[in-house]
């Protein structure tokens, strides 16, 4: 893996990732696809929308269809038909998800199935090797994450725990092989919750380890804004500058773009497909209801420039039409649309980057964004 920062305007900065499945530029959206999908979009229309990479979750392709079926069919690069790069999560945020079905101890986690309800242990050993069965360009190693609110001390353990089970996956990481061919690259994730002494420990702890890439876990986990902000800003100013630096599970667009003025370069959320299906639509004239009265009689595209399938073909009525029918392509061409919205918002933030504009446009953009549409 190899990363060029291209052009800087303040701490924001734009730049490509090579890996053996081809380039992307940053700064980066992951669109989620849990089980090898983005749910209701094929992987050659994910790629036509603007994605670069995409993101998958170890713990679930692990359940279904499992590791014997992926190795058989030669990964999930093949598996989906999906010839970019992905990176897959270790079932971290499982941890905080299913806090119901699980057990955390210093072995790792043990899950009780979603499914069926049988025991399946996660340490930081085996989530290394259900990786290299499923065979993505990142892996992401077995952190605990906590929620918010939370205590010092609760933070702290899960900090510490996770350094240790970090160590234990290098080791498995070193001595064991590619299935593939293709490299794996494993990312050390900074937590400590929204504490600014954890963080900048665990930031400092990490950056001595001189890793190709850094993520910063523990966001969006039921904290306010602003305090996700500041969690950034506490480790950006430790980790190596020449790396790039990935805010999980981050966020909706105007998160996107402060994270980005912030020296972020990478980014996944399931926002714009759950919004999407729920009928809520980014713009860059604001946010949109489609399920609303007034879109009755609208004759116009929800965005007139936008090149996706929706608004290149249909109209505003079309698609209100569809969701108050309770039509599945409804959720199809919403989904669509926000993926395509946040390629554009990416691809204009690398521009305005390179032309020394960004600062400016930032602030403006964001507030727009995430805001009700006026028209």
């Amino acid at each position: 893996m190899n990363f060029e920062i291209l052009h800087r305007d303040g701490r924001a900065r734009s730049g490509v990732i090579t890996t053996d499945h081809g380039q992307f530029q940053t700064p980066a959206f992951m669109a989620v696809g849990t089980l090898g999908t983005v749910k209701g979009i094929e992987s050659r229309e994910l790629a036509s929308y603007g994605a670069e990479l995409c993101l998958s979750n170890a713990y679930h392709l692990y359940l279904r269809p499992g590791t014997e079926v992926l190795e058989t069919m030669g990964g999930l690069h093949k598996f989906m038909a999906w010839d970019k790069p992905i990176l897959v999560d270790s079932g971290g945020f499982q941890v905080l998800s299913l806090a119901k079905i699980r057990k955390v101890s210093e072995e790792g986690v043990e899950f009780r199935s979603h499914i069926d309800g049988s025991s399946h242990m996660f340490s930081p050993e085996t989530v290394v090797d259900i990786q290299r069965s499923i065979g993505p360009d990142f892996m992401m190693p077995l952190d605990e994450l906590v929620g918010w609110p939370a205590t010092e001390e609760q933070a702290d353990d899960a900090v510490n725990r996770t350094w240790r089970w970090y160590d234990r996956a290098r080791e498995q990481f070193a001595k064991t092989q590619l299935l593939y061919g293709h490299e794996q690259t494993l990312v050390p994730i900074v937590q400590g919750s929204f504490y600014e002494n954890l963080r900048r420990a665990e930031a400092e702890r990490y950056a001595a380890l001189d890793s190709p890439i850094y993520a910063i876990g523990g966001l969006a986990v039921g904290e306010e804004t602003g305090k996700t902000r500041d969690a950034i800003d506490w480790v950006t100013d430790i980790l190596p500058d020449n790396r790039p630096r990935y805010a999980m599970g981050v966020g909706t667009p105007d998160d996107l773009l402060d994270a980005v003025a912030r020296g972020i370069d990478m980014f996944d959320c399931v926002v714009p497909t759950r919004n999407g299906r729920r009928a809520s639509l980014y713009t860059f004239q604001g946010r949109m209801n489609l399920r609303n009265a007034r879109w009755k009689n609208d004759s116009r595209p929800v965005e007139e420039d936008c090149p996706c399938p929706l608004c290149t073909q249909y109209s505003r009525s079309y698609l209100r039409h569809l969701f108050v029918s309770g039509e599945l392509l409804a959720m199809k061409l919403a989904s669509a649309h926000n993926l395509t919205f946040y390629y554009r918002l990416l691809e204009e933030a690398r521009k305005r980057i390179e032309n020394s504009t960004f600062s400016d446009w930032v602030v403006e953009t964001s507030q727009i964004v995430n805001s009700p549409a006026d028209d």
